[in-house]
């Protein structure tokens, strides 16, 4: 087969001679390997014709203690292959946070867990897991906290370092998982001249052991390399002992460990690859704090061949960068941005008037071109914040932008009260009078089942001034309806949502915020996760992820009541393989 160029590991441009060459020896187009990096929460539906994956899970480190301290342990350390998944299952993807690095007088705490689960999926390990179907890494073990504090270093992924006292570190590969997921922390020393803490566990090497002649001693324990991203990489190095009686102080374990520290805070580990935090000095020098631990990653690589690949779905429900695989020339997508906050409605006097939330901005589109290996930041915005029960009563707050590379959608305005325009944003929020949706202006929207009527949103309802004995406030905009305007016998609804089918199913997104009633029924939210308004109570939050505004708050000023929360947003890519 000399005769025939392969894709195989092919660089450059190949000309269509080349391509028909390939071809004619069956090498074109050839079986791709695609590694997937994920460094935040979100869903991964797997690819048609992918039966099995390599995986590398990575929970996050803990936080080094404070005052002569442990370093955090690194988080939990596993990779394999063959893990069995289905085309077109969703499956969940946790990446853990970092432990957060103690302080006088609070003790740091353990990594987050990182774990993969969904249908299919054997609970691993089997004892002592707490989740469903679900491949675990643990958190790292915090890091101790010397005398007066004298809080214990915890087991975990890797365990924690132990302090000057106590002394003794934390035990790693807990709960056990097989190979193991991690090791020891080490122990410290309470003696003159070093009174040092110990190095938390690594993925590959316990903690070091702190000693009497030297605080140097007390090292992260090392990491574990893996190239399953194509390179080699090291993750899961633990943090380094802190010390009050040297210049040098432990370093942090090779893969992302943080140092420790000498008369200063510790080093936080590196974010990403479940590094444990370094542990404090000297309180009476200026100790500071422990180190946070370096959040977890998850990684996952299969092959797939792009002659019989069409399409992958990808849901991101915070934010993330995504590196393009293998073989995807374009990308469909749907960018939500959070809702705005509903209004809350105050005392007597000063109620029954308060506006919904305007949905986050709605953009959807097909065919976006992108470029292999290439990384694109995913943002996903949060709701705004609901108006609080106070008088006068103030606005709720706008949502924040959602983004795909150069795809951005504003986030919901805020719900206001009588005499305060509503907040402008993707959709407007109900007001006096409603605010301006589309702001800033974009182009329509489009694709994916949705019908080239909206642009991001619509504007949110007005109010009218106070009647009958059931007026209220305003509802919020939708992205495929204006918001409804209030009368003297009842509050207006949030304009309705738009629906999308990128995920197959048709899914309404984006509706606005109920407007809030002085007495009687209140404002519906709009189609797509917008939250009504409440009658005595406060507003109903918009729904997570679909960017609903959220309801406002209503009644007759007793009690006092909130606006709700606008959802959060949400993007979604539909990968397209040439």
């Amino acid at each position: 087969m000399a005769q025939f160029p392969s894709n195989y590991n092919a660089t450059g441009i190949w000309s269509l001679r080349d391509q028909f060459v390939a071809r004619m020896g069956n090498n074109w187009p050839g079986p791709v390997t695609v590694a997937e990096i994920f460094t935040a929460s979100t869903t991964w539906t797997c690819p048609t014709g992918v039966t099995a994956v390599d995986y590398l899970v990575v929970a996050g480190g803990g936080g080094g203690g404070f005052y002569n301290a442990g370093g955090g342990g690194a988080g939990g350390f596993r990779t394999g292959s063959g893990l069995s998944v289905t085309a077109g299952t969703s499956y969940t993807i946790t990446v853990g946070a970092g432990g957060t690095g103690a302080t006088s007088p609070s003790a740091g705490t353990n990594g987050g867990d990182s774990y993969i689960s969904g249908s299919g999926i054997t609970n691993n390990p089997s004892s002592g897991n707490p989740y469903t179907n679900a491949l675990v890494a643990y958190g790292g073990g915090r890091g101790s906290s010397g005398v007066p504090y004298s809080v214990s270093a915890n087991n975990g992924g890797s365990g924690g370092g132990g302090s000057y006292a106590p002394t003794t570190g934390g035990t790693g590969n807990t709960p056990s998982t097989s190979p193991s997921q991690g090791s020891n922390g080490g122990t410290g020393v309470n003696a003159n001249p070093y009174f040092s803490g110990g190095g938390g566990g690594g993925a590959s090497a316990a903690g070091g052991n702190a000693t009497a002649s030297t605080a140097a001693s007390s090292v992260g324990g090392a990491g574990s390399s893996t190239t399953i991203s194509g390179s080699s990489v090291t993750y899961a190095g633990g943090g380094g002992g802190g010390t009050q009686s040297s210049s040098n102080p432990g370093a942090g374990g090779a893969g992302g460990g943080g140092a420790g520290a000498y008369n200063a805070s510790g080093t936080a580990g590196t974010a990403n690859t479940g590094g444990g935090g370094g542990g404090s000095g000297n309180l009476a020098a200026g100790g500071g704090s422990g180190g946070a631990g370096g959040s977890g990653i998850v990684i996952l690589r299969y092959t797939i061949n792009p002659s019989t690949q069409t399409t992958g779905i990808l849901t991101f429900t915070s934010s993330t960068v995504w590196v393009c695989p293998a073989g995807v020339t374009s990308v469909d997508y749907l960018v939500v941005a959070g809702g705005g906050g509903g209004a809350g409605s105050g005392p007597a006097g000063d109620s029954g008037l308060a506006g919904g939330g305007g949905a986050g901005g709605f953009r959807t589109g097909t065919a976006f071109p992108v470029t292999a290996g290439d990384a694109y930041v995913i943002a996903v915005g949060g709701g705004g914040s609901g108006g609080p029960s106070s008088s006068p009563s103030p606005p709720g707050g706008s949502g924040s932008f959602s983004m795909f590379a150069t795809i951005t959608s504003a986030g919901g305005g805020y719900g206001a009260r009588y005499n305060t325009a509503g907040g402008n944003g993707g959709s407007g929020g109900g007001g006096y009078p409603g605010g301006s949706g589309n702001t800033p202006s974009q182009p329509s929207a489009g694709g994916n089942g949705a019908p080239a009527v909206a642009y991001q949103g619509f504007n949110g309802g007005t109010g009218g001034a106070p009647g009958g004995p059931n007026f209220g406030g305003p509802g919020g905009g939708g992205a495929s309806a204006a918001g409804g305007a209030s009368t003297s016998s009842a509050p207006g609804n949030g304009g309705a949502g738009q629906a999308s089918t990128i995920t197959g199913p048709s899914v309404t997104y984006a509706g606005g915020g109920g407007g809030g009633p002085y007495a009687g029924t209140a404002g519906s939210g709009g189609a797509g996760g917008g939250g009504a308004g409440g009658t005595g109570v406060a507003g109903t939050a918009g729904t997570a992820n679909t960017g609903g505004g959220g309801g406002a708050g209503g009644g007759t000023g007793s009690p006092s009541v909130a606006g709700g929360n606008g959802g959060s947003g949400i993007v979604i890519l539909k990968t397209n393989y040439s």
